[in-house]
């Protein structure tokens, strides 16, 4: 008989798009926790499960080809709407929103004309893979809150600047995106022509 198909998404408590880092962090968490050894916690069948999971996971190729089984049968299974997943991924929406945001803001800020960031520098910036940034870009593109610049950098527009002070994007002080390490200048060699504004 077929074996029943394994979420090894459930299995490792994580969102089928984690991040390599997420997935490391939570395996590395879950085999002490559920090590045989651990008198507390330990269980021998969980802690084989975790670690079927994270050899498939950790694989790049074996979790495309693991993802595509996995989406089928999510659809297949017509599984009911499940609420706190979908919070829990607006919530991480709104955190990469604003964090891109709030660093196109500083560059925009230490160079009013053509501060920007490359889609790369975003990547690297903030930490999140091109996939994730692919849907929070193409929103904020068409709500006007940013602009690609005759230079190819993406850049905040006023209504981003606005935006990003309102009350529905913005988080607790503590879950602010930290001070960039992204030193701009360095990209500018020698001085600079400045640029007439018509007034």
């Amino acid at each position: 008989m077929p074996q029943p198909f394994v979420d090894y998404y459930e299995i490792m408590q994580l969102s089928p798009r984690a991040t390599p880092d997420a997935i490391e962090r939570m395996y590395r968490l879950l085999v002490k926790r559920y090590h045989p050894d651990n008198p507390l916690t330990g269980e021998t069948g969980r802690f084989a499960a975790v670690r079927e999971a994270y050899e498939v996971l950790s694989n790049p190729e074996r979790r495309a080809n693991y993802d595509l089984q996995h989406g089928d049968m999510r659809s297949r299974q017509g599984q009911p709407f499940d609420q706190t997943s979908a919070q829990q991924d607006r919530e991480e929406d709104r955190r990469i929103l604003h964090a891109i945001l709030s660093a196109l803001y500083t560059e925009r800020r230490r160079r009013p004309l053509d501060g920007g960031l490359g889609a790369v520098q975003l990547e690297r910036l903030l930490g999140v893979p091109e996939r994730d940034l692919e849907f929070p870009l193409w929103y904020m593109k068409q709500h006007g809150w940013i602009e690609i610049l005759d230079s190819g950098v993406i850049a905040i527009t006023i209504a981003g600047i606005d935006r990003l002070a309102d009350k529905d994007i913005a988080l607790r002080e503590d879950r602010m995106l930290p001070e960039s390490r992204y030193d701009a200048e360095e990209a500018y060699a020698g001085p600079r022509p400045v640029s007439k504004v018509a007034g």
